[in-house]
């Protein structure tokens, strides 16, 4: 995979503010995420907050056993040991997307609005590709740049 894409993917808000604070410089996954490098990720806080709030850019992708993953990317997790390994319980092979340029939206795009552009709107279990035939895709774009 080497075309730049944008994805949505859904985050709890605890993990969301630790990619803004720079605690959590990976996010992690245990299913395959065929992401290119400088794709954008667009980050959904879950219910309560319920928003679009900002984006990170993918530096890298990863794929490796858990143990390889902790020893690598444990310390900029945002996670403890023990957190980190329950997530990854049963897996042989789990995935890191390392993440760089975290910034928040000046507005946060909300469920309700989201779901006034594109009807029938859910956030994604997993990740969803922003393609420029989504209809969330040119909202999500220019937002970085709407004045606050």
């Amino acid at each position: 995979m080497t075309d730049k894409q944008d994805i949505l993917i859904s985050l709890a808000s605890i993990h969301a503010e630790k990619i803004f604070a720079g605690e959590k410089q990976v996010e992690l996954r245990r299913r395959v995420m065929r992401v290119a490098p400088g794709s954008t990720v667009w980050i959904y806080v879950k219910l309560p907050v319920g928003s679009i709030v900002g984006r990170a850019s993918v530096e890298a992708v990863h794929a490796s056993s858990p143990a390889s993953l902790w020893r690598r990317f444990g310390v900029v997790s945002g996670l403890s040991r023990e957190e980190f390994f329950e997530y990854f319980k049963g897996v042989t092979i789990g995935f890191a997307l390392v993440l760089e340029g975290a910034k928040r939206l000046r507005r946060s795009l909300s469920l309700d609005s989201l779901r006034s552009i594109a009807e029938g709107f859910n956030p994604p279990q997993f990740f969803v590709r922003l393609t420029a035939e989504h209809p969330l895709f040119s909202v999500v774009t220019t937002a970085m740049s709407r004045p606050g």
